[in-house]
């Protein structure tokens, strides 16, 4: 991402020139843009103009186009984010409040006008721009018949390739049939590799499945690659690492950043990052729970009490329509860094941030217990609680964490 132009004035209003370069800045963006903020971007109308003869002429126009942002929609898999909503600002072309749809497209300029610009916006344009973030980390979830590719960004796991083939299973009458399936199955995995990774910036590719199915690829993909000549894979074969997971599925990539290898590969990023926190998080929660806690209302009592260490969210808690919900998660995000906490924004399109939007999207480890907060009158905690709580945190204690130990 690229900032070209900044001005937000001492009361956070104002606006900010950003241009996306690659898909990962497309989901900063998405996360930047929220409903009620005036979007300015390029965009193509057709214009029809009556001729001196009466025909109708159909003319393609390039205008800038300013809306009120009503809806915001992001596809990671083509790389397109769309906003919807009311024109801003009138034109020639456009008359104001008519509805209109923008492109946000890479390599083009946007304008972002916020009436207020929030510290997690910032932080997050920041983060976009800083050049050190790429994907510089890839795992494949298989078993037999069944592989995912991902590709591991700061913001989230992207599948670039679902390769699923038919394998017979294996009978002495027809073991040919299912060593040929299986051959086929490794080299349609072994060229969603060629096409998606890019051993210039990936630093890490973890295979991962249950029994021996990753060590037959490993094999087949190294020997593949000597008879072939494949370059990329015989100047990378330190690249990859193996890893158990439970299945071939994409939630089971969890187990495998949790893996002690992939994790002392991938300590720099945030997706292991992550996964440490709400690790720590969910042990805490079976063998200390007292200091564990989730659900906006005990968190932010907590917090009153100067006691939070760590606090996890999700980052679609500001993404909430309701100005005044998203108000509420900022300032226990200022509160608990003024009072010295650490904050761990996870990314809902990581598996780590899908089992934490799972405990309402905020969590916290707090430095000391505080066994009553469960106790606590209702009138003492928040007026509203923008989530709903979970009925008994001593059920959940157990239950979430032996969901930790599955996913």
């Amino acid at each position: 991402m690229k900032l070209l132009k900044r001005f937000i004035d001492k009361d956070g209003h104002g606006h900010v020139v950003l241009r996306a370069e690659e898909t990962e800045d497309l989901w900063h963006a998405y996360h930047i843009i929220a409903i009620g903020d005036t979007v300015t971007a390029s965009s193509i109308r057709k214009i029809q103009k009556e001729s001196a003869t009466g025909s109708i002429d159909t003319d393609r126009v390039k205008v800038s186009v300013s809306i009120t942002v009503a809806k915001v929609d992001f596809d990671p898999a083509s790389e397109t984010m769309r906003l919807s909503g009311p024109v801003a600002v009138e034109n020639k072309f456009i008359k104001m409040g008519a509805f209109h749809t923008l492109d946000v497209e890479l390599n083009k300029n946007f304008t972002v006008e916020k009436a207020e610009w929030d510290p997690i916006a910032l932080d997050r344009i920041a983060t976009a721009c800083e050049p050190a973030h790429h994907a510089d980390a890839a795992a494949i979830v298989m078993s037999e018949g069944l592989a995912h590719l991902c590709l591991l960004t700061q913001g989230m796991t992207i599948v670039k390739s679902k390769i699923e083939t038919a394998i017979p299973r294996k009978r002495k009458s027809a073991i040919s049939g299912h060593e040929k399936a299986l051959h086929r199955f490794f080299d349609a995995v072994m060229q969603a590799i060629l096409r998606h990774v890019d051993f210039t910036v990936v630093k890490v590719l973890a295979i991962a499945s249950p029994g021996f199915t990753k060590d037959q690829f490993l094999a087949y993909l190294t020997a593949e690659a000597l008879r072939q000549d494949i370059r990329p894979i015989i100047e990378n074969k330190g690249k990859f690492i193996l890893a158990h997971s439970s299945s071939g599925h994409k939630h089971a990539l969890q187990e495998v950043l949790r893996d002690p290898t992939v994790a002392a590969k991938l300590e720099d990023t945030q997706a292991a990052g992550e996964v440490r926190a709400l690790g720590e998080f969910y042990q805490m929660l079976k063998v200390e729970p007292d200091r564990a806690f989730y659900g906006f209302n005990h968190v932010k009592l907590a917090q009153e009490r100067q006691a939070v260490q760590t606090l996890l969210l999700t980052d679609e808690l500001f993404r909430a329509a309701d100005i005044a919900r998203r108000k509420q998660y900022l300032e226990l995000v200022q509160a608990v860094k003024d009072g010295g906490g650490e904050v761990r924004l996870f990314s809902s399109m990581h598996p780590s941030g899908e089992q934490l939007q799972k405990l309402t999207g905020v969590a916290a480890i707090l430095r000391f217990p505080m066994p009553d907060i469960e106790d606590e009158d209702e009138d003492q905690v928040s007026e509203e609680d923008p989530d709903e709580e979970e009925d008994d945190h001593d059920e959940a204690s157990s239950e979430e964490s032996d969901e930790s130990l599955e996913i």
